[in-house]
């Protein structure tokens, strides 16, 4: 029979995901030979893997003090909770949106379990390298701890590390600040999901280099030059600046949705079927490398015309059928863009055409407007873009030029909501919304890692509210101090002071997503849309850690009876528990009385938590047997976990009986906190 296991503080299932372990079992599953004793035998690797190990001493990438240290704080787990904060949401109860106050470092860390594999579209607008001072507080030792300390929640808060550049650690700084937040980062995207991360020319070279290290450099998709200043900044000696960069990274099955068709590029579908549906006619050859016969010799292959019926055929079926070949402009031998058997099943869609300029024939092929009256290109290989889905769309250029994508557009877009100057340099709402355009459609998750004035949330409300779709976004702001007396923050304190807001940077995020979302639904109130949020907030995990003081042993004990940390709710427990077991932070808690006490069921069953005290043995048996009966109902498609409060129990006898009547009725799973 199995027990209650009591969960401690150092137990991995209060821990968030252990990146290393993870690694480690992926590696193993596929060389179990390189293992010996636990450790990884580097020589056997080496010759399962053959010459794509490279042992030279010289490599080529970039290098920089402290590097080491900063991926091993990116595989260091977290050992905090994130804390719900349901009166300063809106919409708690629906939205499927998230707003979470914490340094991202530690927020991406818990959410590895919850999200791994999960994010559509990971958008990151990190502090650019302008020789200022960064907040983010890493430590390699206990970055949670530090995190408290500047943002002023624990003794000595204060900035942590120097970026100036007379350190000699201009480069480096940013850098190590950076670097665990890719990796971290990479293990959320989604394997057809993309990245996009704005920067300018002071880190966009070491930007590349460490995205193709951390992505892979075959995931490199473009770097976006975006006009936002038609009048260029006069902050550079020579050339003003009118532009900054969208470097964009992608998973490997990743297809870009496009942007929507221009008037120009919809007129092409003219022509309609016997069904109504419309169609545009284009070439069937392939043209562009790879476009020679020797490039796809199986899409080399004749089609054959009948003048008088207008049919085509891949067999000759009469004489006076006429044969056309994908040949090139300059009379070489080309290529179809179709395989034999897709051009066989959908004979009816070529139309033979004649050159006005040369008379020589060739064949087009329909293109449906509609996406789903389509079929995979059974001949193309893995990465060569499915043109017919790209051209449904507009193929994005790689400048983005116009007002909308301008500093001033974000600045208009946030006065519009927000009085004062709180933010120097918001992003455009349009250039956030042509990200997601590209990137993320019906139910996706966006992430946004700095949220700053809170663009993205706004871009994701008003796409979903112009095309229906579902969308969610999870946003993430240090909540870092704004002070008066300080030149750079002044203006953002005088706009929380306005607002009778707490003066940090998130307040102001919040208030920006509060503002946008009622402006969108008054602007569209036929629309059904979510303009919701949940905020969270980064803090130590709920469960006590073990600290005694040698001074006062029997003191310490008393104090640690209870094992939770006093002032915690029981809506605090219940979401650290869906963090560390990896449930979504937007999922139904469903909750029941039961001989008394309050039970939640949290993601239909698969977890039951009942964190109640006063579990006597009179009551363990009405309430094991309620639970069991709930579970039942349920018919969860997991095994369920079931969690109690371990000082919840009046004996030992009581908490025996309870895993006992469990365990018999098939829930194996039985933790106290």
């Amino acid at each position: 029979m199995h027990g209650i296991t009591k969960l401690e503080l150092d137990a991995p299932e209060t821990k968030s995901a252990d990146v290393v372990e993870e690694n480690l079992d992926a590696l193993r599953s596929l060389f179990p030979e390189a293992f010996r004793e636990g450790r990884i035998d580097f020589e056997v690797l080496k010759q399962l893997l053959g010459g794509a190990v490279d042992d030279r001493d010289e490599k080529y990438g970039l290098n920089w003090h402290g590097k080491r240290k900063a991926r091993q704080i990116a595989l260091t787990p977290s050992t905090g909770t994130l804390l719900p904060c349901p009166k300063e949401s809106v919409d708690w109860d629906t939205t499927q949106n998230l707003m979470i106050e914490g340094d991202n470092l530690e927020v991406l860390k818990l959410l590895q379990k919850s999200y791994a594999g999960k994010v559509k579209l990971i958008y990151i607008d990190p502090p650019y390298n302008t020789g200022k001072d960064f907040v983010y507080p890493d430590s390699f030792h206990d970055s949670l701890s530090r995190y408290l300390e500047v943002t002023r929640q624990a003794e000595g808060g204060q900035k942590i590390s120097s970026n100036s550049e007379a350190s000699g650690r201009f480069h480096t700084d940013w850098l190590n600040m950076l670097y665990p937040r890719l990796r971290l980062a990479k293990g959320l995207l989604r394997r057809d999901g993309v990245v996009f991360i704005s920067i300018d020319d002071n880190e966009a070279h070491n930007l590349r280099t460490i995205c193709d290290e951390i992505f892979g450099a075959e995931r490199f998709v473009a770097n976006v030059s975006v006009v936002n200043n038609m009048k260029g900044r006069n902050d550079k000696k020579y050339i003003a600046a009118a532009h900054e960069y969208a470097l964009v990274y992608s998973g490997p099955d990743f297809r870009s949705y496009g942007l929507p068709l221009t008037e120009e590029q919809r007129a092409a579908f003219k022509f309609k079927d016997e069904k109504g549906q419309v169609f545009a006619l284009r070439d069937m050859r392939k043209r562009g490398g790879p476009d020679k016969r020797e490039d796809r010799p199986k899409m080399f292959f004749p089609v054959y015309w009948d003048e008088a019926t207008g049919r085509c055929s891949l067999e000759r079926t009469s004489d006076t059928d006429v044969e056309i070949l994908p040949m090139r402009g300059d009379g070489s031998e080309g290529r179809w863009r179709w395989g034999i058997d897709k051009a066989r099943g959908h004979l009816d869609w070529l139309h033979p055409k004649r050159s006005e300029r040369t008379g020589r024939l060739d064949v087009e092929h329909r293109l449906y407007l509609d996406p789903s009256i389509a079929v995979d290109d059974d001949e193309e290989p893995d990465g060569e873009d499915d043109e017919d889905v790209i051209e449904r769309s507009s193929k994005p250029k790689s400048i983005w030029i116009g007002g909308e994508f301008s500093t001033d557009s974000g600045k208009r877009a946030l006065k519009q909501l927000m009085p004062g100057e709180a933010f120097d340099f918001p992003k455009a709402v349009e250039f956030l919304k042509t990200c997601i355009r590209m990137g993320a459609s019906d139910g996706d998750v966006v992430l946004d890692l700095f949220a700053g004035s809170g663009t993205t949330a706004e871009a994701v409300m008003r796409l979903n509210h112009e095309d229906g779709n579902r969308r969610r976004y999870i946003l993430v702001q240090l909540p870092e101090p704004l002070r008066k007396d300080d030149k750079n923050q002044k203006a953002a304190a005088a706009v929380c002071e306005a607002l009778n807001l707490t003066p940090n940077i998130a307040e102001l995020t919040k208030e920006r997503l509060r503002r946008a979302g009622a402006k969108v639904k008054t602007e569209s109130p036929l629309v059904q849309g979510d303009v919701g949020f949940r905020v969270f907030k980064l803090a130590q995990s709920n469960i006590r850690a073990w600290e005694p003081e040698p001074s006062n042993i029997e003191g310490t004990l008393l104090a640690n009876s209870e094992h939770l940390i006093q002032g915690r709710s029981e809506q605090d427990v219940l979401y650290e528990l869906l963090l560390k077991l990896g449930l979504d932070l937007c999922v139904p808690i469903e909750k029941k009385e039961i001989a008394g006490k309050t039970v939640h069921s949290i993601g239909g069953g698969a977890l039951i938590a009942c964190l109640a005290d006063g579990l006597t043995k009179d009551v363990v048996e009405a309430l094991a047997n309620g639970i069991v009966a709930w579970r039942k109902a349920l018919a969860p498609a997991v095994d369920t976990r079931v969690v109690f409060k371990d000082s919840g129990f009046a004996d030992d006898v009581a908490k025996t009986n309870m895993a006992a009547i469990l365990n018999q009725n098939g829930i194996l799973d039985v933790r106290s906190l």
